[in-house]
């Protein structure tokens, strides 16, 4: 299992093998996590390699090589490491993740947001939401999810005052992540329906049909049957009600599936 040597196809080759093998034999898992620890031995494909399946393999002894790499600039594999202290679930990562807020890379910045999010430390909260209103769409999408993935008042409020004080037209990422503060979020997403704002009542309605709850049905319906005004993106209520109905419909035809075969 010779990671270091030969063509640089037969390592890549070989690591492939040992991940799929990994963590069932313990001698692969342990070869994969040679390739974190030492990561400056290996050639950057390979390092990259083994943090995509960082969830697979990660173990503590991989705690202080992933939190170096974090700040290693030399080997520009920041954002591979902080896919790696996600799956790990090293909190210590937490003010590095912040620093990386700010990196020229996207793919960093981005993997940051995501590390943020899955661990879960509410204390981040207002900087991703100060994210929501950056000047990429992605990296508003990927500030809405971490928030969803963190949860709490705070993370909700944010995400709620992006609904209520839309800063861009289309806001689905807003409206999908909320849905996942149900039910508590259902009293609210309905007091929307009734805004004066038909884009407001737009992503309301996207929101309620996210939500799976078929307490939101008759709120959809009368959405559908009542409400044509449009948006300012040329979209109009009634047809994101009928919409957001079909996708309540998928998600609870998805559970009823689950439920029969669990």
């Amino acid at each position: 299992m010779d990671l270091r040597s030969g063509t640089l196809e037969a390592r890549e080759e070989l690591l492939h093998e040992l991940l799929d093998r990994a963590p069932d034999d313990v001698t692969a898992a342990e070869a994969v996590r040679a390739v974190v620890r030492d990561y400056g031995d290996y050639h950057r494909s390979l390092y990259t390699r083994a943090l995509n399946r960082a969830d697979v393999f990660v173990d503590d002894s991989l705690r202080e090589p992933l939190l170096a790499a974090l700040t290693d600039t030399r080997y520009n594999c920041q954002a591979w490491a902080a896919m790696g202290c996600a799956a790990g679930g090293f909190t210590e990562a937490v003010p590095a993740l912040l620093d990386l807020l700010d990196d020229r890379d996207w793919n960093v910045r981005e993997q940051a947001v995501r590390a943020l999010g899955r661990l879960g430390d509410a204390s981040v909260v207002p900087v991703l939401a100060r994210l929501l209103g950056d000047p990429q769409e992605y990296t508003r999408q990927h500030a809405a999810d971490a928030l969803a993935d963190i949860g709490g008042p705070e993370a909700l409020d944010a995400l709620w005052h992006e609904l209520e004080h839309r800063r861009y037209p289309r806001i689905g990422y807003i409206a999908s992540n909320l849905a996942r503060f149900t039910p508590d979020i259902l009293p609210r997403l309905e007091q929307a329906t009734a805004s004066p704002d038909p884009n407001q009542r737009y992503w309301a309605a996207v929101a309620l049909g996210s939500t799976g709850d078929e307490r939101a049905t008759p709120i959809l319906e009368r959405l559908m049957a009542t409400d044509h005004a449009a948006t300012v993106f040329d979209g109009r209520v009634d047809v994101a009600a009928k919409k957001a109905l079909r996708t309540l419909r998928r998600i609870q035809a998805a559970i009823a599936a689950r439920s029969a075969t669990g």
